[in-house]
Formats: structure tokens, C-alpha cells, sequence
């Protein structure tokens, strides 16, 4: 297939005379749906994210080479060339962080994507608040908001979207990554749900116990799958604890050496 086979990128960097094929971008969004596809560029471009469109996986390929832009988000089912192919043969021939986002009727094709290599399985139709934050941890390499984290025997790659519990690799939803995140950057420290809640959902009140749910999400995962010494307390009028005494981080041994991340 050949670029005369695609018709030209959206993009806000268009003018009268075309894209600017000069123009570097935040954001490639492959969105086969034309009408969620405007929705999300504008909310995107809203936010300060540079952001070119096109429709199908040969459209991705022939632009991440073109472009270079610094991640990429797949929209699933993704037409011509599925969205697991896709992000294979963006590791392969430009490495940027791909994330995939799907409905129900999409949701077999994220999952084979994130096992080859897609940093995050997020909800379509999109929800800006929770990309943006996965799209800039990578991007903010000086102010520090990339760098890797670790706690006791927990360890969090913020750019690349892994943790790992002594070496065992775990695997978050968008919401529950950025959660453990924050608790792990105030380590042994109360947070109170108001605090949690802004930083998140970037409200004081979201719905009922929604916050409730996702602390006890990552505690079971963190427990149950990763058998981490370290826990999530609730503190009673206040709100949470992330908790990991000394014992913990001497219990690791060379279990908690840095893994690399699995390469698709």
C-alpha cells in the first residue's frame, strides 16, 4: 500500500495549503470512527497535545515514520492492519509508546496489542483525563515525573507503564497505576481521600465509593497476585497510608533487581 492510498492526515497543524509535513506531534490517533476522531482531536488539542488523525493501521505505519510523533493511540478494531501488528511493527521500526483503546467489541484486539507491547489498555470512546496523564509521565523526563519509583519491594516505570512486585510483573488498569503511583510517591505518608480524588478524578466528590474500589483493587493486586509485604491502610477519618517498613525492603534480596520490560 502506498501513501496515494490514504487520504491526507486531520491534524490541527493543517493549513490552506495542506499538513505541514514539517510538523512535529504529541499524539498519532488512529481512530477508524471519523466522528470520534474530531471529538477527541479537539479535546486533545484543548489540552496543549499536538495531535495528527488518520483512520487504519497502513495509515499509522507510513505516518510514525513520516511524523515521528512521541506516542501513539490505537483505536480498536483497527481496520487494514490490526492494532497487536501495529504496535509489533512500531517497536520494531520506531519505538514510541503505544496505547490502545478499545469497547467491548475491540477489547480482544487491545489485549493482544498490550501483549505486544502497548504501555496501556484505555476505554473508547476516550477519556482525555485519563491519557493525558499516561502521555506526559514520559514526555516530563526533567522535571522528574518519569522517573522509575521504588518502594519496599514495589517497583513503578512511570514512562513505561510496568510494575513489578520482587521482579513478578503486574498489570494495572490506567486508574489503579496512576493511584499506585501517587501513593508511591508520598510513601508512609497520610493522604486524605479529598487530596486522592482531586489528584485523580480532578473532583473533591466523585461518585460514592469510587475511590473506595480502586484503593481496594490495588491492595488485593498487590497482596493477592503480588504477595508484597507492603500494604494500603485505611486511616480512619483521615484516608490512606501506603505503608512498607524496613523489614520489607531488606526482605527483597535479588528477587527486586530491575527487570527489564517484555518486549513485543
Amino acid at each position: 500500500m502506498t501513501p496515494e492510498a490514504h487520504p491526507p492526515p486531520v491534524t490541527a497543524a493543517s493549513g490552506p495549503g495542506g499538513p505541514d509535513e514539517g510538523q512535529l506531534h504529541d499524539l498519532l490517533l488512529a481512530e477508524p470512527d471519523e466522528a470520534l476522531a474530531g471529538q477527541a482531536l479537539a479535546r486533545f488539542e484543548s489540552v496543549g497535545i499536538r495531535t495528527l488523525v488518520c483512520h487504519d493501521g497502513a495509515e499509522v505505519l507510513l505516518q510514525v515514520g513520516a511524523r515521528r510523533p512521541r506516542a501513539v493511540l490505537l483505536g480498536a478494531p483497527l481496520p487494514v492492519v490490526d492494532a497487536a501488528r501495529v504496535t509489533e511493527l512500531i517497536a520494531r521500526l520506531h519505538p514510541v509508546p503505544v496505547l490502545v483503546g478499545a469497547g467491548a467489541e475491540g477489547a480482544a484486539e487491545a489485549t493482544a496489542a498490550v501483549a505486544a507491547g502497548a504501555i496501556a489498555f484505555v476505554a473508547r470512546p476516550y477519556r482525555i483525563e485519563e491519557i493525558t496523564p499516561l502521555l506526559r509521565s514520559g514526555w516530563n523526563e526533567g522535571d522528574g515525573s518519569a522517573v522509575p519509583l521504588k518502594v519496599g519491594d514495589i517497583e513503578l516505570d512511570p514512562a513505561g507503564f510496568h510494575v513489578y512486585v520482587r521482579g513478578r510483573s503486574l498489570q494495572f488498569p490506567v486508574r489503579e497505576f496512576l493511584l499506585l503511583r501517587y501513593f508511591m510517591e508520598r510513601p508512609n505518608k497520610v493522604i486524605t481521600r479529598r487530596e486522592l480524588t482531586q489528584a485523580l478524578w480532578g473532583t473533591e466528590a466523585p461518585e460514592s465509593n469510587t475511590l473506595t474500589v480502586h484503593v481496594r483493587r490495588v491492595r488485593h493486586k498487590l497482596k493477592e497476585e503480588g504477595e508484597s509485604c507492603c500494604t494500603i491502610d485505611a486511616i480512619r477519618g483521615m484516608g490512606y497510608r501506603l505503608e512498607c517498613g524496613s523489614s520489607c525492603a531488606q526482605g527483597t534480596g535479588s528477587q527486586s533487581s530491575s527487570p527489564q520490560p517484555p518486549r513485543g
